[in-house]
């Protein structure tokens, strides 16, 4: 079985979530080839990162803008036409062509949509037939209409919320499989943790190290009685300067590709809420507490982790205080982990089994 994994590196949560899905697939199908590609880096190789500087610039520095086109977007229809639709329709042809997948997963939603139009131009053509199932794997709590395109033959999605979503914007119940967001076997294979004579905070910037730059914000960590903090700055060499051997009951770290070992130890992650982050504190049972969500599609998350019980989301900035509240609030942890354990356990059930089965083709999945 040859699995194609369409996606982009529009923030690094879409990479992330198709190797993740890769190591999954591959353990489930030992036999499988399965091969993830950068579709806007293939289509437009001299240029690919250029735009992917500007998306993080955008995205970064210039949130209402990247917010408004968010908005408008959601109100438009579902099947939308991208720009330079014939340019990716041709290389997409040219990538099927060369890996001649039996199935293909998008894990981006500029990626679904291509492969679905694609599909479409095979159909209207005679003679003329593109039957390679269709895999869309949804990579946050939401269900945006670029997401939704009629030549999908499965939904991959993080939550019932957005399947129930998908539902009412006419996608059949049965092309929608309750997932998660692709996580790496290690966050599934973490054991389950002792209290130790220390508490553990772990503190996450993400690739690009986004973190308070206040001091006083760092020093009220390091006050919190019998506890230990770990930062990881990411890629923020300039950051990790600052704060590297400031403090003695702090541990900075740079850029690091073994997060689940940090979080193994840590009693709560404080972080930025994105799709994958989130789904790999469900799986570690970590307690997740965000800052104030800029984008859309993160305050779409930080409300469903807070629906769910299993976090919270900083009221403003200035939150180490609050974060010392509940870091030394054992009842609220312990319950906040319970919750995650119980999402966990719906995921397994519901996602896994039946997700193997649809790329195989069973008579299970077709049910």
């Amino acid at each position: 079985m040859n699995i194609l994994i369409l996606t982009g590196k529009f923030g690094m949560g879409h990479w992330a979530a198709s190797q993740s899905l890769r190591q999954q697939l591959l353990r489930g199908f030992p036999d499988a080839v399965a091969e993830v590609e950068d579709f806007p880096a293939y289509v437009l190789p001299n240029a690919s990162e250029a735009i992917y500087k500007f998306f993080h610039l955008v995205v970064t520095h210039g949130t209402h803008l990247f917010n408004t086109w968010y908005k408008l977007t959601a109100m438009g229809h579902t099947d939308a036409c991208p720009p330079l639709e014939g340019l990716f329709l041709d290389k997409l042809a040219e990538l099927l062509e060369k890996y001649r997948p039996d199935a293909v997963i998008a894990t981006h939603p500029l990626c679904a949509q291509i492969m679905s139009r694609l599909k479409e131009e095979a159909a209207r053509k005679e003679n003329c037939c593109l039957d390679i199932p269709l895999f869309t794997c949804i990579t946050d709590v939401s269900s945006h209409p670029e997401w939704v395109n009629r030549n999908t033959d499965c939904y991959l999605v993080p939550s019932r919320e957005v399947k129930e979503s998908l539902e009412e914007k006419g996608v059949a119940p049965a092309r929608i499989f309750v997932t998660g967001i692709p996580v790496r076997e290690e966050f599934r294979r973490l054991p389950e943790r002792n209290g130790g004579q220390h508490r553990e905070l772990l503190i996450m910037g993400g690739g690009l190290g986004l973190l308070p730059s206040e001091e006083s914000f760092y020093e009220a960590l390091n006050k919190i009685p019998n506890t230990r903090v770990t930062i990881i700055t990411g890629h923020n060499k300039k950051l990790f300067r600052r704060l590297a051997g400031r403090w003695e009951n702090i541990e900075v770290l740079g850029y690091t590709d073994c997060v689940w070992e940090y979080m193994a130890k840590a009693d709560m992650i404080v972080t930025k809420p994105g799709g994958i982050t989130l789904f790999e504190s469900i799986y570690a049972q970590v307690p997740i507490y965000t800052w104030p969500p800029s984008l859309c599609q993160e305050q779409g998350n930080a409300r469903w982790l807070t629906g769910k019980g299993i976090g919270w989301v900083a009221r403003g900035e200035d939150c180490a205080e609050e974060i010392r509240e509940i870091l030394m609030d054992g009842k609220r942890l312990a319950q906040a982990a319970a919750r995650m354990k119980m999402v966990r356990q719906q995921l397994e059930v519901e996602g896994i089994n039946r997700l193997m089965a649809a790329i195989a083709g069973s008579e299970e999945a077709a049910a």
